[in-house]
């Protein structure tokens, strides 16, 4: 039985405004690109557009073949949750769509998966042909579209392996031949290095599209039909030491040996908007932060930083359905000791960006030795800071791993404070500190980063990475504030929560996604293997 996959997309200039949409059949296999199909509709809202973009791949692969199997891949989330059989269908424009689409081909014979908006560029660039088109007054033509050239050909969709290893080597051995089979030199973690073709929606928490910002796209209209569509903030990172119930300023990185990091690209769409309101990731778990209340003093938290760090979705209710796959498990690692780490210093993504201490070296090998033991990481991910990318060196070569290098993960920027102690900040900057202390929008003295920012930067990667490792298990080797923001949003904890953590230099935590877009806790500031 042939498989082909479908990705499609759609947009509207307003919202309601000018509309179109794009799709592009393939087929699973080689990637070939086989049939692609656009058209200007006049008016209608970014949903509808997307559904029309979805209803005319499907059509174009029934073409094709109409026993094949095909597998969808939309940036849309919205689309995804609802044709998935996750979200209900209000939208009186939406049902009639949706319905249709679900009659081109059997139910059992399709798939859907939400992907990256990166990832869907092919369809993208079509939807906007057409669109472009309409406003010339003219519509889409075969012919004269760009869209196939200044696309990237389609990694060939081939399956992720299935479930932990029985050890470490075997783990890279799989990961190996999974790519090897896509005819990918690229390593685990690394951009198109997994295209799974049955992915059953996003794996990560959920929620509905956010507000799309690209040419020809309006405000995203949810529509009722599920959590409602948020904005993501900018992206940031930040590390530092635990110090009495607040925050404490903390850095490290370098370069040992090992498989050389792979960098990832660093365009990121805003943060996918989250179900459930909980309230934002002022996370004080990075910087210093001395004395000052468990809370924000400054009242509630402001509703773009609630909605920018929102957790996962709203869980159903009673006990979730037992079978729903193996789950993406991030395994957290707070990188090994610096020479700043003892001392309480500040130390983000905007200071000098030290290597581990010899002691800080001495905990990676311990750390790598415990993973080995374990042998169920299948994947190394490391922030871009020189301690995370030093300490993921050293574990990975101890796994026989690559390392993939997530922007996403890194720690914040604490502007002028990197590198002085919290007393320091404190007599220099005592205002700005205050307001920093009240409030996880409030940036570090000279332009640094928010904690509500660096929530939503966090926030994003987590989506990323748990749809790029759906059923697998993969460590990520970041900083004190991006672990403790994940482990908060998936328990759905207020922002105080972080003053109430302890994270360890070196210290292994881990959270599971599952497919229905809950996240299980499973392990907190674990540093046995440091003994």
């Amino acid at each position: 039985m042939r498989e082909f996959v479908v990705e499609a997309d759609g947009g509207s200039r307003g919202n309601p405004g000018p509309a179109g949409y794009g799709a592009v059949v393939s087929d699973a296999a080689t990637g070939e690109t086989l049939a692609e199909a656009a058209e200007y509709i006049g008016v209608a809202t970014n949903n509808v557009a997307e559904y029309r973009g979805l209803l005319a791949g499907l059509r174009a692969a029934r073409e094709l073949d109409p026993d094949a199997r095909v597998h969808v891949r939309m940036d849309s989330k919205l689309v995804i949750e609802q044709m998935s059989g996750r979200w209900k269908i209000k939208h009186p424009a939406m049902k009639p769509l949706a319905a249709e689409a679900a009659t081109v081909f059997p139910p059992d014979r399709v798939t859907y998966e939400w992907i990256p908006r990166e990832r869907n560029a092919h369809a993208d660039r079509l939807a906007n042909e057409a669109m472009d088109a309409g406003k010339r007054g003219e519509q889409w033509s075969a012919e004269a579209s760009r869209a196939g050239l200044d696309t990237p050909p389609a990694t060939p969709a081939v399956p992720a392996p299935e479930g932990p290893p029985g050890d470490a080597t075997a783990g890279a051995a799989r990961v190996r031949a999974a790519l090897a089979s896509a005819g990918g030199a690229a390593g685990p973690g690394e951009p198109g290095s997994q295209q799974r073709p049955a992915a059953e929606g996003v794996a990560a928490a959920g929620g509905a599209d956010p507000a799309r910002t690209a040419p020809g796209r309006g405000a995203e209209h949810a529509s009722g039909e599920g959590p409602d569509a948020e904005h993501g903030a900018r992206a940031a990172d930040s590390g530092a030491a635990d110090v009495h119930g607040g925050r404490a300023a903390e850095g490290s990185g370098g370069a040992a040996g090992g498989p050389a990091p792979t960098d990832r690209a660093r365009g990121r769409r805003a943060a996918e908007p989250r179900a459930t309101e909980v309230r934002a990731a002022g996370a004080p778990g990075e910087g210093p932060a001395a004395g000052g209340p468990d809370s924000p003093a400054g009242g509630a938290p402001a509703d773009a930083d609630r909605r920018a760090a929102q957790a996962v979705a709203t869980p159903s209710s009673g006990w979730a359905p037992a079978d729903m796959g193996a789950p993406a498990t991030f395994v957290l690692l707070r990188h090994g000791e610096t020479p700043l780490t003892p001392q309480k210093r500040f130390s983000g993504s905007g200071g000098s960006d030290p290597s581990l201490s010899g002691i800080g070296r001495e905990q990676a090998e311990k750390v790598a030795a415990a993973l080995a033991r374990r042998g169920t990481v299948q994947a190394v991910v490391a922030s871009p800071l020189a301690r995370t990318r030093e300490t993921a060196r050293i574990v990975a070569a101890r796994l026989g791993l690559d390392v993939a290098v997530e922007d996403g993960l890194r720690e914040t920027d604490f502007g002028a404070w990197e590198g002085l102690t919290f007393g320091e900040v404190r007599e220099r900057y005592p205002e700005d500190l205050d307001a920093w202390l009240a409030s996880p929008e409030a940036e570090p003295t000279g332009g640094g980063e928010s904690f509500a920012a660096t929530a939503a930067r966090v926030a994003e990667a987590r989506d990323k990475l748990a749809v790029e490792y759906r059923g697998r298990t993969v460590l990520l080797v970041t900083h004190v504030t991006p672990i403790k923001t994940l482990v908060r949003l998936a328990l759905g904890a207020p922002p105080e929560a972080l003053f109430r953590m302890e994270l360890s230099a070196a210290s292994l935590s881990a959270v599971a996604y599952y497919a229905d877009g809950n996240a299980s806790v499973r392990l907190f500031n674990d540093t046995s293997h440091l003994r």
